[in-house]
């Protein structure tokens, strides 16, 4: 009896379950239009939850689409385009449906150009029809298009969803793996939509030159000066800590030139993409570093009078490393956006070595101020008599 109840409770919550799942769960076979339009083929789509319904007419070389996406918020939007020139979004002809003031759909056409030059315009091939609808979470752009190349077997697609419209222009959307991912081929004598292959090869590799810099620039660094400048204080550590802080800075530029090249890599891969800023402050830092790494060879003797110059560039160029890495760990962190814990994870590393870093400089301040005050109150290397003159010391 037991077992029975049981079971009716596990039916009932799993009839709950499917009674209570959004629409855009459903495949694009089970899906339905309110002008109830057929079309010949439906692809779910690997990315974004999306789906594209389509028609190529071969006689009028026109395809008839219905692309199906859940925008990023209510109130965002959904792309579908055509690439003539290449894949991805860049020069890619796109078809972008958002609400209206009014609350009424729209859709728009613009021309991706680059991804700071999004223009609305007319396409580069014709556009015989285009509505949109948004019910049920989800939004629906209808279109029917002249094919750019007649002759062409493959069309290079591109989608997207964003999640705000400010004064009838799409805002940016978010560069989640799955917004980089959304593209691929729309094969039309096969009826298939195939998605594009490298993307999470390509995503990997941002995650290594992420990883890469944020330890190089981002930690090793940091470590290697608190070494350098606190316990060199420490008699005890001498010459321990500079061959820690040889081994911190050296090992910091090796890791940080590999993730160098990566980003190099990445940008000539990214065609009509570019993080200036962050790049600009990659290769000051790569600059800096070098100059640091070689100097190394050329450092004057403790005695030398070049020696007191030589520091003061040894630390104003280290110190400039130390603040343009941190600066560039973060930057990096706002263009990879991955989850939040991996930023809260960098934002408490440098936080503990801060607070190492203070701690330390009140311990060396007090070790510096005994130091002081003992050789202050240190006896002369020999003794004064009675008449008040200085006598050596005795062997």
């Amino acid at each position: 009896m037991a077992s029975l109840r049981f079971s009716a409770l596990i039916l009932g919550f799993s009839l709950l379950i499917f009674l209570t799942t959004p629409s855009h769960s459903l495949t694009c076979s089970s899906q339905k239009f309110t002008n109830n339009k057929l079309y010949e083929h439906c692809n779910d789509l690997p990315q974004l939850s999306s789906y594209l319904h389509w028609t190529h007419d071969s006689a009028a070389k026109s395809l008839s689409v219905a692309f199906v996406a859940p925008p990023a918020k209510p109130d965002g939007w959904i792309a579908w385009a055509i690439n003539p020139t290449g894949a991805g979004m860049v020069g890619a002809q796109a078809l972008i449906a958002l609400k209206q003031s009014n609350g009424s759909m729209t859709v728009k056409t613009f021309n991706v150009s680059s991804y700071k030059s999004i223009v609305e315009s007319k396409l580069s091939f014709d556009v015989m029809e285009m509505s949109a609808d948004y019910s049920d979470g989800l939004m629906r752009i209808f279109a029917t298009v002249a094919l750019p190349d007649a002759a062409a077997t493959t069309l290079s697609q591109v989608w997207q969803v964003g999640g705000s419209v400010t004064a009838g222009f799409p805002d940016r959307h978010e560069f989640q793996p799955a917004n980089l991912n959304s593209k691929g081929t729309l094969d039309l004598l096969k009826g298939q939509s195939n998605s594009a292959t490298g993307g999470d090869s390509r995503m990997k590799k941002k995650n290594i030159h992420g990883i890469l810099n944020a330890v190089s620039w981002g930690i090793m660094f940091p470590v290697g000066i608190i070494i350098a400048r606190y316990l060199r204080t420490f008699q005890s550590a001498d010459p321990l800590w500079f061959y820690l802080h040889v081994f911190c800075q050296f090992s910091g530029y090796v890791i940080g030139v590999a993730g160098w090249g990566t980003g190099l890599k990445l940008g000539s891969e990214s065609k009509g993409v570019q993080y200036t800023g962050h790049r600009n402050i990659g290769i000051a830092l790569f600059s800096l570093a070098t100059i640091q790494v070689f100097a190394l060879l050329l450092r004057p003797k403790k005695d030398h009078k070049l020696r007191f110059y030589w520091n003061i560039y040894h630390h104003g160029v280290g110190y400039a490393i130390l603040v343009l890495g941190i600066i560039n760990v973060f930057k990096g962190l706002e263009m990879l956006h991955p989850a939040q814990k991996w930023k809260s994870a960098y934002i408490v590393v440098i936080s503990v070595l801060g607070g190492i870093a203070l701690l330390l400089e009140a311990i060396t301040w007090i070790v510096v101020l005994r130091r002081k005050s003992s050789k202050s109150t240190k006896p002369y290397d020999g003794f004064t008599n009675g008449q008040g003159r200085q006598q050596p010391l005795a062997p």
